[in-house]
């Protein structure tokens, strides 16, 4: 099928495939079964209402591989030694430490144009994917398409990928003997909204053969050369933590035990400062820099599909001012659309805070829409396609169905959604 046609069969069962393909009974006991808890998706959906769609999102297999051609691009540019050298300038200092992963569970934001696919942000420690995985799996064909698509896309073999991609980043880092306590990092953990897939971690890990643990960071000590909780050692930390530079007084132990060498630590400073701080989005959106540090052709035209990026500084002011309209403004290591703001609902207070901070200018980009029946009534939902990714290969792709100015799980009929690729 023709990639035109493609898209046009794509974009007319979002438009009018109405289906609920997801199987609630399927999807609460898988998520029961794994975690050891019968109240565990009662709890999820009653705390959590938003957070997966019924609905299915239909992409056309040209997007997917034009969206993997973005990716394998841009982890080839973070390899280029005068990349680094200007990523890494804008970086903290304990980015430049590189003990050798690449980073657990990249993400790579992506919205669907008529045109093709646009990158709109990078993100290291990206949630959901353990959730997404299940989501996946306890899904039914309701038509040929959707039928087509789960044969073509079941993921059998997610957890394999998993246990694969933290099995080498411990042996990036340089270790021979076996890999056997991880712990799941983030602050507050169980007050994360994410917090039911650290579970679902947990267990995975745990079912084959290693101990897991979810810790907060001021519960780490850093002694002996040893990264430790509760007097255990740590080999390998599966870092879920906002502050990408671990400068948070109460991520001291984390940091050294990162900077020395003595825990692995996936993703990491480094991999943030060279993929996800939205500075390096200024970079690989201009071919001809990206020509004279000597990337290659074809990934020169695979970033092509990035808008127009901006470092926004007081002499720029004015003229971006003026074209504000066709711009969001985004921190430069913000996360989560905090803090971003859209051109045209723009107001001079928040204008005056840009200029203050660090932001980039990044051309908008508008999402794909997908079309679902909210209590008998057809409503709008945007939409946009998350990558999950490791060393350039898909681990699992999804989307995320939303009302506003950016992603969230407040939109009834929004959340989390499967990807099916026809």
């Amino acid at each position: 099928m023709a990639i035109t046609q493609a898209r046009a069969a794509a974009a007319q069962l979002n438009r009018e495939c109405f289906c609920v393909t997801l199987d609630h009974t399927a999807l609460a006991s898988a998520l029961q079964d794994e975690v050891g808890d019968p109240e565990f998706f009662a709890t999820l959906a009653r705390s959590r209402p938003h957070l997966f769609s019924h609905t299915p999102v239909f992409l056309p297999k040209a997007d997917r591989d034009a969206m993997r051609a973005v990716v394998r691009a841009i982890e080839d540019a973070a390899r280029l030694p005068a990349y680094q050298e200007a990523a890494l300038a804008w970086a903290p200092p304990v980015a430049r430490v590189d003990h050798g992963p690449a980073g657990a569970f990249m993400g790579y934001d992506f919205h669907l144009t008529p045109e093709g696919p646009k990158l709109i942000e990078i993100n290291t420690n990206a949630g959901g994917a353990f959730l997404n995985a299940f989501l996946a799996r306890a899904q039914g064909a309701c038509c040929v398409e959707v039928e087509r698509a789960l044969t073509s896309a079941m993921l059998d073999d997610f957890d394999d990928a998993v246990l694969a991609m933290f099995a080498a980043e411990w042996r990036r880092q340089g270790r021979a003997k076996p890999l056997v306590r991880l712990a799941i990092v983030d602050d507050r953990p169980q007050e994360q909204y994410l917090y039911p897939e650290f579970l679902l971690a947990k267990r995975l890990f745990e079912r084959h053969g290693m101990e897991a643990l979810i810790a907060d960071p001021h519960e780490l000590r850093f002694e002996h050369d040893v990264l430790q909780h509760a007097g255990q050692p740590i080999d390998l930390v599966y870092n879920r933590l906002v502050d990408f530079g671990l400068e948070a007084p109460d991520h001291a132990a984390l940091k050294a035990a990162y900077e020395s060498g003595a825990a692995v630590v996936t993703p990491n400073p480094r991999n943030h400062a060279l993929f996800a701080d939205k500075r390096n989005l200024v970079l690989l959106s201009q071919p001809e820099l990206l020509m004279r540090w000597g990337l290659a052709p074809a990934h020169r035209e695979a970033l092509t599909s990035i808008p127009a990026t901006h470092r926004v500084r007081g002499g720029d002011a004015e003229a971006l001012w003026a074209a504000r309209k066709g711009y969001f403004f985004k921190p430069a290591t913000g996360h989560g659309g905090k803090a971003v703001y859209r051109g045209d609902k723009l107001t001079k207070s928040a204008w005056s805070d840009i200029l203050a901070g660090d932001y980039v200018a990044q051309a908008i980009a508008p999402p794909s829409e997908r079309t679902i029946e909210l209590d008998g009534v057809r409503v709008q939902r945007k939409a946009d396609v998350r990558l999950y990714t490791y060393d350039g290969a898909i681990l699992i792709a999804a989307a995320r169905l939303y009302q506003g100015q950016t992603t969230n799980f407040r939109t009834p009929g929004g959340g989390f959604a499967p990807v099916f690729f026809i």
